[in-house]
């Protein structure tokens, strides 16, 4: 293999990056000729240090790997190609660009699977990861795509709408540069974008982040998987049954307040459930692992409260998916909880203040289930129908 500098294409090199970051928005042509200095500077900036990465010190021992990870990138880009061309012919009513994570998994991916299901339900036909030549308009959601299949599907003629959540950085608890990515993302291909919320669409305005003709549409959940029970044990003596949920195990979900309720909880008059994967481990409260959307629902109906306790949070389908099964809600007083919770259920603000809040849910507990109100699928559809430029109720 020539060394930099001696005339190697970029294709040889340059992709094992691409790869690797697909989702980020450059791309350098399989055609250029190295250009060391120019290359390697930019790679250095462009690449995160936390990874190791500095280009221009790849060892030779590094060659075959380099090589591995290139001739991958020029299959995908061949694949993509020939996906592109064969699109030509096709159509759809929208596009979807999302990378689905098989079930069970976390509530964005349920959110956009029941909102699929509701417009194909409405007789429009969706194709995910490609926009075919007759078709409308594009979703395509956050950071969770690739970027580069994207840009090469993308029409001027199709609306592109872009969802975002976060900021990333906010509720991630560090800055890795997502928020940046999905700002050039948006600055180049969007018409409009979706916030999930007021917090997200505020505290993006906060940092910065100025995004394309932003609207605000909360998710919800499907009815036929979350609702509430025909009938509900009574209260009587028994102990208030809490649950809380998460399918991420990053501490910002809630892990501090967890392990104070398993402290300091009134076992005697309380039980607790935690569904998803852990953040750390409980003396008290049971663990239930992953488990579908279908057994999650089951789990939250045999509960009396949610407690919703993860930090800057823009638009929790978790606790949209309590609510949905008739959980009054104790949360944080953070991120897109008050405004999705509204008058069912109190805030706390520090671990210490969460015996009195769950002692007032407990002793008015009808009226606070009375109060639940969750954005209806159809309605959120209606919405999402006419940011993509559809006529809503179609």
């Amino acid at each position: 293999m020539k060394r930099p500098g001696d005339g190697i294409a970029v294709a040889a090199t340059i992709p094992a990056f691409v790869c690797r970051y697909r989702v980020w928005p450059w791309d350098v042509s399989a055609t250029d000729e190295w250009n060391a200095p120019r290359v390697c500077r930019s790679l250095h900036r462009r690449v995160s240090v936390r990874d190791g990465l500095a280009f221009a010190a790849v060892e030779l021992r590094t060659v075959p790997r380099v090589a591995r990870r290139a001739g991958r990138e020029l299959v995908r880009r061949a694949r993509v190609e020939a996906d592109w061309l064969a699109s030509r012919r096709g159509r759809a009513d929208w596009a979807l660009f999302h990378e689905f994570a098989p079930p069970p998994s976390g509530g964005g991916h349920q959110f956009l699977r029941a909102l699929q299901r509701e417009l194909g339900e409405r007789g429009l036909e969706v194709e995910q990861n490609r926009i075919s030549a007759g078709t409308r308009a594009c979703l395509f959601n956050s950071f969770n795509f690739d970027f580069a299949r994207l840009k090469r599907f993308a029409r001027a003629d199709a609306r592109m709408v872009h969802r975002v959540d976060g900021p990333i950085g906010v509720y991630r608890g560090f800055d890795d540069g997502t928020d940046r990515l999905i700002a050039e993302v948006n600055r180049e291909l969007a018409h409009a974008t979706v916030f999930q919320s007021r917090y997200s669409a505020d505290k993006h305005a906060e940092l910065g982040l100025v995004l394309k003709e932003p609207v605000v549409i909360p998710n919800t959940v499907d009815p036929a998987i979350f609702h509430p029970p025909s009938e509900r044990e009574p209260l009587d003596d028994r102990p208030l049954r809490l649950i809380a949920s998460s399918w991420s195990d990053n501490r910002r979900k809630g892990a501090e307040t967890l392990a104070w309720l398993d402290r300091y909880l009134d076992w005697t008059r309380f039980e607790m459930t935690f569904v998803g994967r852990a953040p750390t481990t409980f003396d008290r409260i049971r663990v239930v692992g992953p488990v579908g959307s279908e057994g999650v629902a089951e789990l939250l109906r045999h509960h009396d409260v949610y407690v919703a306790a993860s930090r800057d949070d823009p638009c929790s389908n978790a606790l949209l998916e309590a609510l949905a099964c008739g959980l009054p809600a104790a949360f944080l007083a953070s991120g897109g909880h008050p405004e999705l919770v509204g008058e069912a259920g109190l805030p706390f603000h520090e671990d210490e203040g969460l015996p009195e809040v769950l002692d007032r849910l407990f002793a008015d507990l009808d009226n606070y289930r009375a109060a639940i109100s969750v954005p209806a699928l159809a309605d959120v559809a209606d919405r999402y129908l006419q940011v993509l430029g559809f006529s809503p109720g179609r």
